[in-house]
C-alpha cells in the first residue's frame, strides 16, 4: 500500500450518508465509495436511494453502496432510520448529517412554520440522530482510528447573508456550533465531530440559481475564486476527514467556499 492509501484510504469503513440521493450528499458517499468504504445512502426518496447505490455500484470502485428509504424529519422515522442501520451493521466508522431542507420567502411573509419544519430536519435531526447511533460509533471508535461524524453546516451559517432563507442560514450557524460542541463531548470516546460549510455547489436545492451552466457561471462570478465547487472538493474534504489523516482534527467548521467565508465589502483606506 502506497503512503497516499495508506493516510488517505477508508477502506473496510461503514459510513452512513443521509440525503445522499443528490448533490453534496451524494457527492461525499461517491468520494467513500471510490476509496474503498461500504457506504448506506438514506434519503424520504427510498427508490432514488436504491438508484443512486446501483449508478454508484456500476463504477467498479472499491467500495459498495446500499441504498433505502431513511426519513429524518421526525422522532419516529429517526428511529425507524436507526432500526434500517441496526439491522445492516453493528458499527458505523462515518456518519455524515447531511440531509437537510431550506425556505425562502421575503421578510414580511416569511411563514411562522418555516421555522420549525427548518430546525427540525437542520438541527434537531442532527443531535438525534446522531446520539441515537452512538452505540455504534462507540463500537467503531479507538485510539488510533476515530469514528467520524461530519454535519452539513453552510457559508451562510458563517456569513450574516439571508437571502430570504431566514430560518436556513440560523439553522446552519447552529448547526456549527452543536458541532463544536459535540466534538469537545465525544472526544473522549474517541468520536470526531467536524463540519463541512460550503459555498455554492449544483445541488436540488440550489437548482433554481446553478441548475444551468449558464447559472452556475454566474453565481460562480460572485466567488472570490470565480467558479461553484465540484465534486473533488467536497470528496476531498470527505476523505480527508474520514481517514488516517484527519483523526487529529475536530471541531473544525471546514469551509469548502473558494473564499466566501473571508470575503467582505470593507476598505478601511485604500478607495
Amino acid at each position: 500500500m502506497s503512503y497516499l492509501d495508506e493516510l488517505f484510504s477508508v477502506t473496510g469503513k461503514t459510513a452512513l450518508v443521509t440525503g445522499a440521493a443528490t448533490g453534496i450528499g451524494r457527492m461525499a458517499a461517491t468520494a467513500l465509495i471510490k476509496a474503498g468504504a461500504s457506504v448506506m445512502i438514506a434519503s424520504r426518496k427510498g427508490e432514488d436511494c436504491i438508484k443512486v447505490a446501483s449508478e454508484l455500484n456500476g463504477l467498479g470502485a472499491s467500495g459498495q453502496a446500499e441504498g433505502f428509504a431513511g426519513d429524518v424529519s421526525s422522532e419516529a422515522a429517526i428511529a425507524a432510520l436507526v432500526g434500517e442501520v441496526k439491522a445492516r451493521t453493528g458499527k458505523l466508522d462515518i456518519l455524515i448529517n447531511n440531509a437537510g431542507v431550506s425556505w425562502g420567502a421575503p421578510l414580511e411573509s416569511f411563514p411562522y412554520s418555516a421555522w420549525a419544519k427548518v430546525f427540525g430536519v437542520n438541527v434537531t435531526a442532527v443531535f438525534h440522530l446522531t446520539r441515537e447511533l452512538l452505540p455504534l460509533l462507540d463500537a467503531a471508535a479507538s485510539d488510533e482510528d476515530p469514528a467520524r461524524v461530519i454535519n452539513l453546516g453552510s457559508v451562510m451559517g458563517t456569513q450574516p447573508l439571508a437571502d430570504d432563507a431566514y430560518s436556513y442560514t440560523a439553522s446552519k450557524a447552529a448547526v456549527h456550533h452543536l458541532t463544536r460542541t459535540l466534538a469537545l463531548e465525544f472526544a473522549g470516546r474517541r468520536i470526531t465531530v467536524n463540519a463541512f460549510a460550503p459555498g455554492p455547489f449544483q445541488s436540488r436545492m440550489t437548482a433554481f440559481a446553478t441548475g444551468t451552466d449558464e447559472q452556475a457561471r454566474h453565481v460562480g462570478g460572485h466567488v472570490p475564486i470565480g467558479r461553484i465547487g465540484t465534486p473533488d472538493d467536497i470528496a476531498g474534504a470527505t476523505l480527508y476527514l474520514c481517514s488516517r489523516a484527519g483523526s487529529y482534527v475536530t471541531g473544525a467548521i471546514l469551509p469548502i467556499d473558494g473564499g466566501q467565508s473571508v470575503q467582505h465589502g470593507l476598505t478601511l483606506f485604500k478607495e
